[in-house]
Parts: C-alpha cells; sequence; structure tokens
C-alpha cells in the first residue's frame, strides 16, 4: 500500500508463495547448494490437486505470477518476504547470535522498494520490541 500497489493482491501472491514452505520448509541459501527442491509451481499443483478446476487453475497463476511476474504487486511481496527474514535475523542478532550479520546484509540488498529500504533501516536502528511498538499498532 505504501507503494501504491493493491494490497489485497500483494498479500494473496505472499500467502500462496508461503503455502510451498509447508510442504519443503523454507530452505536457506546455504542449503541450496546441497539440496534440490520441487519448484513451488509443482508443489502447489500437488497441494490444489483435489480442488475444484478453477481454483487449481486460479491458485497456479497466482504462484507462476509470484516466481515469474514483475508487477508492483509481486515486487512488494518478494519485499515482504525479505523483510521478514530480515526481521527474523535481527530478533536472532538481540538474542545473542553473533553471526547473522551475513543474512541481515542479504537481506537488505534485495530489497526493491523505497518503502521496504525505508522499513529496513528502522529495523535495523531499532530494537525489535521499539520496531514492533511503531510500525505494528
Amino acid at each position: 500500500m505504501m507503494e501504491g500497489a493493491d494490497p489485497a493482491r500483494t498479500a494473496l501472491l505472499g500467502l500462496w508463495h508461503d503455502t510451498q514452505e509447508t510442504r519443503v520448509g523454507d530452505i536457506p541459501h546455504i542449503g541450496r547448494r546441497y539440496l534440490e527442491a520441487t519448484g513451488n509451481e509443482k508443489v502447489t499443483a500437488d497441494q490444489v490437486s483435489a480442488t475444484h478446476p478453477a481454483v487449481k487453475a486460479g491458485a497456479q497463476r497466482i504462484v507462476e505470477e509470484y516466481e515469474n511476474g514483475d508487477s508492483l504487486e509481486v515486487i512488494c511481496a518478494h519485499d515482504a518476504d525479505k523483510l521478514e527474514c530480515l526481521l527474523q535475523a535481527v530478533e536472532y542478532r538481540e538474542q545473542g547470535c553473533s553471526n547473522v550479520q551475513p543474512w541481515i546484509d542479504s537481506s537488505v540488498a534485495k530489497l526493491k522498494t523505497a518503502c521496504a529500504q525505508s522499513l529496513a533501516d528502522a529495523a535495523l536502528t531499532m530494537t525489535s520490541i521499539e520496531w514492533q511498538q511503531t510500525y505494528l499498532r
């Protein structure tokens, strides 16, 4: 919404992107060197195989759009996914994990929108509790 994208469409894209993680997990970057997971499109096809054909086709279109699209909603959904990773890394750092800086740096580097970069800057300059109290009211 901050970027002018349709927030409902952006949320729908992000939600369907995360459904594959219920089957294959969220394989970290380093793990992808050693594992070959089934593509998100195939996981979605399996997840919705027993549903109504229109639902199946709609779900597959949404996942295809997230994976290959370039609309503002897709860009914002990708940024939201990276922001979630960043916030998780910041929380781990606050808990004493000392080797999360590369994770933080890679998450920030992948952000595309000005609003996501602004939120990342806030997350990196506040404690997670301050960030939550400021942005999640």
